[in-house]
Order: structure tokens, then sequence, then C-alpha cells
């Protein structure tokens, strides 16, 4: 098998390889969430540690097994010990279910990017109703970003059992997201490991060109004053450390198999220590500066939305009261506002309803994730900027490049072991098994194509993985220290590598590791049984905003 076994050009194809598939959409969108919610930048604090006693050793442990097996991880494990195989079997189901719901990311920003052409963008205005006498009632109520995200993209069921059925536009671009996966995976490390080169660098360069757009925007240092300004008593909240290790743990794709599929067409001698290292930082770093890009955003944002609140509010004093043009600021209007509601009681009680309370603080406080984060909020900055096409095809060509290096590693994690395998390979050539997992994933995946898709999208995104990663990598790293043998395994890589496994690798490893995965994994199931049932948020039309 290892003279056969097919090997990756050169060392750092395979870093970027590594890089493309653990930067993901989760650094951009899940990371500033994070922030926002858990004190700026006091969360780097946990999330650093975390890096260092979780993220590392993982890392490098997942690498090394991978490298020393030079199998998928069905065959990997099994090398270990036969009663192991059950892990790799559930890595495989795991990284199935992930590329199931994933790959409709990538379908969106597709959708998205389509629409990014026209001027102006389709989400930047309200459409006009039946009549032409005014707006869509149900954009009014929300907005032009909400109504074109859950209305025209998704067409959105007011519940889960209202499934409807598959709509053709999302169900092409899925398919057109299939086919690209496809045409990048069709000839293994070959093709992937020239596809890397362009899903690892390109996000990179989009971010660089909007920290540059982001920072000369108006309101930028608001976004970022509030996101590096330390809230130290988070420090003290359990759920910061909890988050901080999550973080860690899924950004760097750690469980799926793709780690140890992408190690197994190392040469032998690979220095994997060094790259746990390399790509694991680089991970961490591009979280960090994803998130200096996103509220810079935020900052835009939330300021061009406070300060056109003021105008609305100023207006509507300054024509119901007769007041003069200009004489009310934001510096002064908490005291007018006071001085008209106690000298014209009567008259400032019918307009009080339509006054706003205006506020940089609360703009800035609103927390979104996930989906919203990536569809709602930055397409409603994007709205706002100058040349706003250009920006907004740069931003989803980025989360299409993101997305699709994430799914070169989902699918290496199911079709490693496949090719592995010897009764599959006799049988079929490789683009034939690519193929069939493909259009497998994708016929599954039309479920999320139709109106109630982004419920299932949601339910699978916050309950599909969580808790059977965690059990795998806490099996993982059980069998290599306690069953295959500590001593055993830092003699492999040593007569591999040629280096000895530091003190420090091995105590992480040993305890250290498995014990926080232990406390991770006892805090969600206790977290899933107080919850109860399966929540997942729903679109009102009636409402402003989602229930």
């Amino acid at each position: 098998m290892e003279k056969t076994r097919p090997l990756w050009a050169n060392p750092l194809q395979f870093v970027f390889a590594c890089i493309s598939y653990a930067v993901g959409l989760g650094n951009v969108w899940r990371f500033p969430y994070l922030c926002q919610m858990y004190g700026g930048g006091s969360f780097l604090v946990p999330y650093i540690i975390m890096l260092i006693v979780e993220g590392m050793p993982l890392l490098y442990l997942e690498l090394a097994v991978g490298q020393r097996m030079r199998q998928g991880s069905i065959g990997a494990w099994r090398t270990i010990s036969p009663y192991l195989s059950g892990v790799g079997i559930a890595s495989v189901v795991v990284s199935f279910f992930l590329s199931m719901y994933y790959n409709v990311i990538n379908a969106w920003a597709f959708w998205y990017l389509f629409h990014s052409f026209q001027d102006p963008l389709p989400w930047s205005v309200c459409p006009l109703n039946g009549n032409h006498t005014g707006y869509d009632e149900e954009c009014e109520k929300a907005s032009s970003t909400q109504y074109f995200w859950y209305r025209k993209t998704l067409n959105i069921s007011p519940s889960l059992q209202e499934n409807g059925g598959v709509q053709w536009e999302p169900a092409l671009c899925l398919l057109l997201a299939w086919l690209v996966v496809y045409l990048c995976i069709l000839r293994g490390t070959e093709s992937t490991g020239k596809v890397v080169y362009f899903t690892a660098s390109l996000p990179y360069c989009v971010l660089i060109i909007y920290l540059i757009r982001g920072l000369t925007l108006h309101g930028a240092t608001n976004g970022l004053m509030y996101m590096f300004t330390p809230k130290m008593e988070q420090l003290a909240n359990p759920k910061a450390w909890v988050n901080a290790a999550t973080q860690i743990f899924f950004s760097l794709g750690l469980g799926f198999g793709s780690l140890i599929a992408f190690a197994s067409y190392n040469e032998p001698s690979n220095n994997c220590q060094k790259h746990a290292i390399i790509v694991s930082l680089i991970n961490s770093f591009t979280s960090i500066f994803a998130s200096i890009v996103t509220f810079s955003i935020y900052g835009f944002k939330a300021t061009f939305n406070y300060e056109n609140c003021l105008k609305k509010v100023t207006l509507l004093l300054t024509n119901t009261f007769d007041l003069e043009d200009g004489f009310l600021t934001a510096s002064n209007l908490e005291q007018v506002k006071g001085y008209l509601a106690s000298a014209y009681p009567s008259k400032y009680s019918e307009v009080f309803p339509h006054i706003k309370n205006c506020s940089l603080e609360s703009e800035l406080d609103t927390a979104v994730q996930g989906t919203g984060l990536a569809f709602i909020v930055y397409t409603e900055a994007i709205k706002n900027m100058e040349v706003s096409q250009l920006w907004s095809v740069l931003y989803f060509f980025m989360l299409l490049m993101l997305g699709i290096g994430s799914m070169l590693g989902n699918t290496a994690a199911i079709l490693t072991p496949l090719t592995d395998s010897k009764i599959i390979s006799s049988h079929l050539p490789k683009e034939a098994i690519s193929g069939l997992v493909c259009l497998v994933n994708c016929a599954i995946g039309m479920v999320f194509t139709t109106e109630a898709g982004n419920y299932w999208f949601d339910i699978f995104n916050d309950y599909a993985a969580t808790l059977s990663l965690l059990l795998i990598v806490l099996v993982e790293t059980i069998a290599v220290c306690y069953v295959y043998g500590l001593r055993r395994f830092e003699s492999d890589l040593k007569a591999m590598t040629g280096r000895a496994v530091s003190w420090y690798w091995k105590v992480m490893w040993a305890g250290v590791s498995p014990l926080l995965i232990v406390s991770l994994f006892v805090f969600y199931l206790s977290d899933y049984i107080l919850t109860g049932t399966l929540k997942y948020q729903a679109w009102d039309a009636s409402q402003d905003d989602r229930l």
C-alpha cells in the first residue's frame, strides 16, 4: 500500500490543504459572535489557553496517526486495534452528515454571487406590492435584506411541519456546488492539491481588501473599540471557557477523519509536529483577523443605523413642534425631548409611539452568528457602501472559497476509507467512487432546498455532530495513549521523523486533553437534557424579526 499510495507533490501542498480545510466559515461567522458575547478582547485569554492545551495537541495527534498508519480513518484505527474500526466508521458517518448540509451554504453563496451583478442590489430595496401602490408589506415589517434572505432565497415556510416542495433555483445552485466539489476531488490528491492553493490563499486576499475598505468606513472605529475593549468579568463566566474550547475544537475540524486522510498522503518522514503548530496558529490568527474585519463592518452598520435613527427622530420632532431646522442635535436631543414632554404633554403623547430610542451601544450589542451574519448583517452593510456590487461579489466569492475548501476536507474523510478498501476500489475507479458520493450527498441535500429546508439546516447544524465528535476524539486519544500505547506511539514518531516527542505533547495527550473533552461532553449532554425538546427559530411574516 505504501508503494502505490499517492502522495502530495510537496509538504507545502499538504499544509495548504489543512489550512483550506480548517479555515472555514466558522472563522468568519462564529468567532466574531463569540467575541461579541463573551467580553471582546478578554475572550482571547480562554481562546489562546484552549488552543495550547487542546487545539495543537489533538491536531498533532490526528496528523501523526494518519501519517504513521498511511490509511483513511477506518483503516488507521483498525490497524491500532480491530475493535476500533467503529471509530473510523463513526468519523465517516459524521463527515457524511456534515457534507449533506454544509454544501447548501455554498449553494446560497452562489445564489447571492449571481445576484451581486445587479444594479441596484436586489436586497437593497423592498419590492413593490401587487398593486404597485407601495412596498411589499412583509418586507416593510422586516427589512429589505431579511426579506431577500427569508422570502426570495429560502421562500421559508412558517414551520417545520409545512415542508413545501423543492425550489428549483436553490436546487440548481446546490447541483452547481456539488459539481464544483466533484471537479475538485476528481483525481484525488492530484487535483485537490492544485485547488487548495486557491481555496487557502484567495480568502486572505479578499479579507485584506475588506480590511482596508472597512477601516476607511465611517464608524469603523466604534466597532473596533467595542471588540478590543475587554470585559474582564467575563473571564469568570464558565460559558466563555466552554465556548472557547468548542470553537478551537470545531474550527480545526477534529474528529471528522479529514486530517487523518490528508496526513496519510504524506511522506513518512514529514515533520507533522511543525505542520500541526503552523496550521493551528494560522487558523487562530485568521479568526482574530476576520473579527477585526467584521467589527469594522459592524461599526459602520451600527453607526449608519444609529445616525439614521437620529435623523428620523429629529425630523419628526422638528415637524411636529415647528422647531427651527438644525436646532435638534444628538447632544441635546434627550434634553429637548424632556422639555417637550413637560411643556406639551398631550401633543408629545400622540407622537411618542413613533419616537425610537436611538442608541449606538444597543446597535453594537446586537449579536448575530451563522447565516444571519453572513447573509443579513453583511449584506445590510454592503448595500450602504459605494460600488456595492464590487464588495458583494468579493464577499460571496470569499465565502465560496472558504466553503469549498472545507468541503474538500469533508469529502476526503469519506473518500479515503472507500478508496483504501480493496473490495470497493477493485470494482470501481476513483472517479466513479467520488461521483457516487457527490451524487448521493446532493440527492439527500435537496431536503435543504425545500421551503422548510433552513429549519432542517439549523437542526443539523446544532445537533448532528457536536456530541458525536467529542466522543470520537475522546476515544481516539484513549486509543493512542492506552490501547496502542503512548511509548510505542512515541517510538513510531521518532522512527518516522527522527525527532523525539517532548513532554508537553505526552502530558496533553495522556491527561489534559481527554479530561477537557470529557468536561465538554458532560456540559453539552446536560445542556441538551435540560433544554428538552429540539428547538429552532421560525420566520413569522407578520413580525419584524424571527421568533
